[in-house]
């Protein structure tokens, strides 16, 4: 019974209503972990079953978990109630029987098993609806997280590459201003012994230049 029961739900591993308190949680806890405790139930799940009330339990007594929980189960309430007032709409009988016991009616009601068990599926619906989008928010959130995670180590190895051709270049400084002093210092010297040949005079087209007689022979 106590793996079958619903997951998100404490109350339904412990077998408590709604409304039991923090005394009853307890007290209903030794009762049945006593039956299903692995020393002294032989069930092959015996164990399973006992993890599974240890944290019902732990859940039930954490103040902001049965808040959340208690307020999910006042929202399936409401639900429930405006639903059972659309059908009284339309059940003329049961309207006037409404009126006439001024809410005593649907006092009963709640308190069936038949709304007893609403609820209980109700309360199931909505810590459903609450997990899938809890999950979903939390794929959201890792992906992101995956993203800027890969961003950063990008970032740093980018900056490590930066880094690396940083200390090549430094590393080199010494040699490429030593070449660079040796160009200078040689580069616009004639080697010895090389003799320059003379530079070419440009005619210039404005001016009229008087052609020297060549001897032939």
């Amino acid at each position: 019974r106590i793996l079958a029961c619903f997951k998100l739900n404490p109350f339904e591993h412990l077998n408590l209503s709604f409304d039991s308190s923090i005394d009853e949680v307890k007290k209903q806890y030794r009762k049945i972990s006593l039956m299903v405790h692995p020393d002294k139930c032989k069930h092959p799940q015996a164990k399973e079953a006992f993890g599974a009330l240890a944290k019902a339990q732990q859940l039930l007594l954490d103040e902001n978990e049965r808040d959340y929980l208690l307020s999910q189960v006042n929202s399936a309430k409401e639900e429930l109630r405006v639903k059972r007032k659309k059908q009284l709409k339309k059940d003329t009988a049961s309207k006037m029987k409404s009126l006439v016991d001024e809410g005593k009616y649907d006092k009963q009601y709640e308190q069936s098993d038949e709304f007893k068990q609403e609820l209980k599926l109700k309360v199931r619906e909505l810590l459903t609806e609450k997990e899938w989008r809890r999950r979903k928010m939390q794929m959201r959130i890792s992906e992101e997280e995956g993203r800027l995670k890969k961003d950063e180590e990008e970032q740093k190895e980018m900056w490590k590459r930066k880094r690396e051709h940083e200390e090549q270049w430094e590393g080199t400084r010494e040699k490429r201003v030593s070449s660079w002093r040796d160009f200078m210092k040689g580069g616009k010297k004639n080697k010895k012994g090389e003799i320059r040949p003379p530079k070419l005079k440009t005619e210039d087209p404005n001016k009229s230049y008087v052609q020297r007689p060549v001897k032939r022979g």
